[in-house]
């Protein structure tokens, strides 16, 4: 007897892919279902994907880095853009693919858009004094831990050492887990001025 294939199964092939004007034209009959393994509701997983680090640690008892279900499809009906934002950072991720998002696309758009793109200037200076100074010792800590194997492994003291850049993984501080996704119009209302049916809140932890 075949076995039932599960709807959350990777590919191409399973129902419709919604665009931006799909979803506009849908309305409120555009409900999206997130994918159980971003709503932390798999017996005995939970997803942690580390921002800095660009790996999952759910696995880590078996070895495996990498994120689960990362070629299921993030929502379904599949959209070819999601919008993430946080309640701790003033940015949005906007991640885009024709074939529809999945929960790769989305932990790798994090990863790029908090580790390769710096804070500027104008960002930092909307910062008190206290959270600046926070912020300084957050990107040394995370500088000095990417280069603590170096001089580490042989058992001396390694004095800290200062980035030369901020990035935006430095703002989130201890915040470094991704642990999924969550859906709140009203916060995306206030922070947007809109809201839509692919627009998120990221579930960030320490």
């Amino acid at each position: 007897m075949d076995r039932a294939v599960s709807r959350w199964a990777p590919g191409a092939s399973y129902g419709p892919v919604l665009g931006q004007t799909d979803l506009y034209l849908l309305g409120r009959d555009a409900a999206l279902e997130v994918n159980p393994l971003l709503k932390g509701e798999v017996p005995q997983y939970q997803m942690q994907f580390h921002v800095v680090t660009g790996f999952s640690s759910s696995n880590r008892n078996q070895g495996d880095t990498s994120v689960q279900g990362k070629d299921e499809p993030a929502t379904l009906p599949r959209v070819t853009q999601i919008i993430l934002i946080s309640r701790f950072s003033p940015w949005c991720t906007i991640i885009k693919k024709d074939t529809g998002v999945t929960i790769g696309d989305i932990c790798s758009a994090i990863y790029k858009d908090y580790v390769e793109h710096e804070i500027t200037d104008a960002e930092y200076a909307t910062l008190s004094q206290r959270a600046q100074d926070q912020l300084k010792r957050t990107a040394a800590q995370h500088f000095n831990n990417q280069m603590q194997p170096q001089g580490g492994q042989w058992g001396y003291y390694t004095p800290q050492q200062a980035p030369d850049r901020l990035r935006r993984v430095d703002w989130l501080r201890e915040r470094v887990y991704f642990e999924g996704l969550s859906k709140d119009d009203n916060y995306v209302q206030s922070r947007l001025g809109f809201k839509a049916p692919n627009i998120f809140v990221m579930d960030l932890t320490s």
